[in-house]
C-alpha cells in the first residue's frame, strides 16, 4: 500500500502490565506491557507505559509507546501506537494515535487511531 490507508477493525484485547522500578512517593510509575489483540485484528504488541498519579481519587495521567503486529482481513505486518491519557476527577480523555511512517509490509501509510472502549 502507499499513501494514507484506513481501515477498520472491531475486537477486544488482553493486556499484561509488569511494573519496573518506581519512584517510591512520587507518584511516577513504569511498566511494561504485553497485548493479546483478537477479533476482527489478531495479533501481540509490546510497549512501556509512563504513568503520574494525581492527588485525590480519579485524578492521574499516562504516556505509552506500543510496538503492534498482527493480520486483518488477509493483510499483515507492524505499527507503532502513541498513547496520551488523563484523568480528571475521573473524567477520561485518552488519545490513541499511529505513528507517522511506522507500518511495514501491509500496513505501510497506515494513519489514524485507536479507540478504547470500556464495556461494563
Amino acid at each position: 500500500m502507499t499513501g494514507a490507508a484506513y481501515l477498520h477493525a472491531e475486537g477486544s484485547f488482553e493486556v499484561k502490565l509488569t511494573p519496573q522500578a518506581d519512584d517510591a512517593g512520587t507518584g511516577l510509575g513504569r511498566m511494561s506491557l504485553q497485548k493479546t489483540w483478537h477479533g476482527q485484528f489478531e495479533g501481540t504488541s509490546r510497549g512501556e507505559m509512563l504513568t503520574a498519579m494525581g492527588k485525590g481519587k480519579g485524578n492521574g495521567a499516562y504516556v505509552a509507546v506500543e510496538r503492534v503486529t498482527g493480520k486483518v482481513r488477509g493483510r499483515q505486518g507492524s505499527f507503532s501506537l502513541v498513547h496520551r491519557g488523563v484523568m480528571t476527577n475521573g473524567e477520561q480523555e485518552l488519545s490513541i494515535t499511529v505513528v507517522p511512517g511506522s507500518g511495514t509490509e501491509d500496513f505501510q501509510g497506515f494513519v489514524g487511531g485507536v479507540t478504547i472502549r470500556i464495556d461494563p
